[in-house]
């Protein structure tokens, strides 16, 4: 997705691990800094001409990645999470609510919840469905909101994941309130995204999703009884990657000060130690924030 916009650069000095050992516990003081003089020594800022966005460039992989579940108990995070079919998101989300304990909310998976408990929104939405309608933007919003305003979200924040969509949906989220503090979004040139959904294939009995050149089958026996997605073909996939560009491209003027742009090229735990840092620093700010005004 091109952009005419100039970026910041956000260097990252990557932590050491060793897949063989325990994973130490994530000291305090990176953890929960509790005043403005409290920094991230391994965050590196050069600022260029937009201060609204932030750019994450490669560095070297890490050879393995540790999760450890925070213990902050400050003001929660709001996080939405964008990214394209295969750029790791999924992957991503089960870190992030991992360590920093927030309520993870897919639409598509809380559509399916509301249809399967028969709430009020969710016969609605089976209407649509039966009828093989897409379901209207103001059912799912207000799916979405209601879930949103519970106490879970409330008191232990909350990961927006893939949604909103489109403009509409994210103006309509706006109304309600429910503004994110950051934007986390996830790019994978095109060509890789083709290559990634190609090689996908789907254990039938298991429901373990491999790839045929990154996470070859075990045994020749799951190899023989995999199957691929009828819409994981080169030409399916750069329809719904032309649709996901244009949506995301409506949307960066609405989040503009909260987006932060994370290269999904690099190994998984890179990614995340990246989102982590980002994740990081806004607490940073929000407990000086809060510091402040106790004071």
């Amino acid at each position: 997705m091109a952009s005419s916009c100039s970026c910041n650069s956000v260097n990252f000095k990557a932590a050491s691990f060793h897949p063989n050992k325990p994973l130490a516990p994530t000291p305090s003081h990176l953890l929960l800094p509790t005043s403005k003089s409290s920094q991230l020594a391994s965050l590196s800022l050069r600022l260029n001409q937009n201060p609204s966005q932030t750019h994450f460039r490669k560095s070297k992989a890490v050879p393995g990645l540790q999760v450890v579940a925070s213990s902050q108990k400050g003001e929660p995070l709001r996080v939405m999470i964008s990214g394209a079919p295969a750029s790791g998101k999924g992957t991503q989300c089960e870190l992030i609510t991992k360590k920093y304990n927030l309520v993870h909310i897919a639409a598509g998976d809380l559509l399916r919840a509301e249809v399967a408990a028969g709430t009020e929104n969710g016969k609605r939405a089976k209407e649509f469905m039966e009828m093989g309608k897409l379901v209207p933007d103001e059912i799912v919003v207000m799916m979405v909101k209601e879930r949103l305003s519970r106490q879970d979200s409330q008191e232990n924040g909350w990961l927006l994941d893939g949604y909103p969509r489109s403009e509409s949906q994210a103006t309509a989220l706006k109304k309600f309130g429910f503004v994110p503090d950051i934007f986390i979004l996830l790019e994978v040139p095109e060509e890789i995204l083709v290559e990634r959904v190609v090689g996908r294939r789907l254990d039938p009995v298991t429901g373990k999703i491999y790839h045929l050149t990154y996470s070859p089958p075990e045994t020749e026996e799951i190899a023989a009884r995999l199957t691929q997605r009828f819409d994981d073909t080169e030409e399916k996939v750069k329809l719904r990657l032309l649709t996901h560009n244009s949506n995301v491209e409506s949307m960066l003027s609405l989040y503009e000060d909260q987006i932060v742009k994370v290269d999904g090229t690099l190994p998984k735990e890179e990614v995340f130690s990246q989102i982590d840092r980002a994740l990081t620093e806004l607490f940073t700010k929000k407990e000086a924030a809060l510091g402040s005004l106790a004071a």
